[in-house]
């Protein structure tokens, strides 16, 4: 895995504020005002803890998530750039240097690695849309700018979208 792909995969672990009860996986459909977006668009919206694969004018999917937390933040407009299954893990310098502890690179498959079963790389490699191993904490604000989904969620998510799929990040 290139360097370039761990540290957009690593910028997400955080251990923020977790939910009293876990998120259930749940795809919902749903009637959208997101009329501004096309269909195939993903719309995360930071403050609602939600992002919604856009389907019509009128109907999208929409899944629970969890966001950057306080400082980690962030909203613009994007496109994935690779889809990866079972991806390994690096942390970043600036994870690294909050937890020392946590090894230099997490396996693909293990139970401790955050990325889940599987994680789409935003273009300009620093941040993922991917699954989790702490379920709990979809819901929260708690990563450090990834978009954290249960691994139901996130393997349903992946086999909706292609790379190139254009994600819209709002607070």
């Amino acid at each position: 895995m290139s360097v370039r792909i761990a540290v957009a995969l690593a910028a997400t672990i955080g251990a923020g504020l977790l939910m009293s009860t876990a998120a259930q996986a749940r795809p919902e459909m749903v009637g959208a005002h997101l009329a501004d977006y096309s269909p195939g668009t993903i719309v995360v919206k930071t403050n609602e803890r939600r992002l919604y694969l856009i389907l019509d004018n009128g109907h999208a999917v929409r899944y629970p998530v969890g966001v950057g937390k306080s400082g980690k933040q962030w909203a613009g407009t994007t496109r994935i750039d690779g889809k990866y299954l079972n991806p390994a893990w690096s942390p970043p310098a600036e994870v690294k240097r909050d937890k020392p502890s946590i090894p230099d690179v997490i396996p693909g498959g293990s139970p401790r690695n955050p990325m889940g079963v599987a994680a789409m790389t935003l273009a300009g490699g620093e941040y993922a849309i991917h699954g989790t191993n702490v379920p709990g904490s979809v819901g929260g604000f708690v990563s450090y700018g990834c978009i954290r989904m249960l691994n139901d969620d996130i393997t349903d998510l992946y086999s909706r979208v292609s790379v190139g799929t254009t994600v819209v990040v709002t607070r």
